[in-house]
């Protein structure tokens, strides 16, 4: 399946109606005495795909966590709508490489339907919650998947599922962990076809860890390379070029992205 790819909105310059942001501003986190993250900070605008890279323990994961409220931190985390009003976002959040029994006999309806509902997976689902998670999945195009089992998933269709799970409610912010880890080629840029027309429709914004630089260019607004702290933001092309990136990596992307 195909998504409609459509071009790049650009961000509403602040003050204008629609305008939010995320704002991260000296952030800092410790973990058993041991520095996990130091002085980062970064905005994120409404509409804006931003990719966040760095190698394995550079802490990419603890600052997802950090936003997400789930451990404690120093410095400050803001949200602000138009007119610079602070408020609490809804955000929305897919795991990396959350794991299921292949042999468990359950299906995306059933597991979707417990999540969403604390609707026991052994009953059969009663039609207006079917009919609910019909419309979540129709969200990302997975409808074809409402009766398969979670274990017999490919990791494309995985993601799909978690993504659409992510997505009710509808949130200001989304998350994504690796979202591309386990999923083929093919997976990879239907999935961020598919985010690129999630963030336009409900007009959100976009945060996601990936260690897969062929796509930052066409789909990332900005890229974040983060190793304990912030190293070097800018546009796709600014970073991957960036000499902060080739002595991170040990890769010269002068030529153009990886193969």
């Amino acid at each position: 399946m195909r998504f409609a790819k459509q071009p790049h909105s650009r961000i509403p310059l602040p003050g204008k109606p629609g305008t939010c942001r995320l704002q991260v501003r000296d952030l800092g986190v410790t973990l058993d005495n041991e520095s996990i993250l130091r002085g980062i900070t970064f905005q994120l605008n409404c509409r804006e795909i931003v990719a966040l890279i760095g190698p394995n323990g550079a802490g990419k994961s603890s600052l997802f966590r950090s936003i997400l409220g789930q451990i404690p931190y120093t410095g400050t985390i803001k949200f602000e709508l138009a007119g610079g009003y602070p408020s609490r976002p809804k955000i929305g959040y897919v795991p990396q490489s959350p794991s299921f029994d292949r042999g468990y006999p359950i299906s995306v309806l059933d597991f979707f339907a417990a999540a969403i509902s604390r609707w026991p997976v052994f009953l059969p689902v009663p039609r207006h919650l079917r009919e609910r998670v019909e419309e979540c999945l129709s969200r990302v195009h997975g409808e074809a998947l409402l009766y398969k089992r979670i274990g017999t998933l490919s990791g494309g269709e995985l993601q799909r599922v978690l993504l659409a799970l992510a997505l009710e409610p509808i949130p200001q912010i989304l998350i994504l962990d690796e979202p591309l880890s386990g999923v083929d080629v093919g997976g990879e840029h239907l999935l961020m076809e598919m985010l690129d027309e999630i963030r336009q429709k409900y007009d959100l914004s976009i945060l996601f860890s990936t260690h897969d630089f062929s796509t930052l260019r066409q789909y990332a607004d900005k890229v974040i390379l983060l190793q304990q702290a912030i190293l070097k933001v800018g546009t796709p092309a600014e970073v991957l070029r960036s000499p902060e990136f080739q002595s991170v990596f040990h890769l010269n992307l002068e030529g153009g992205d990886p193969a």
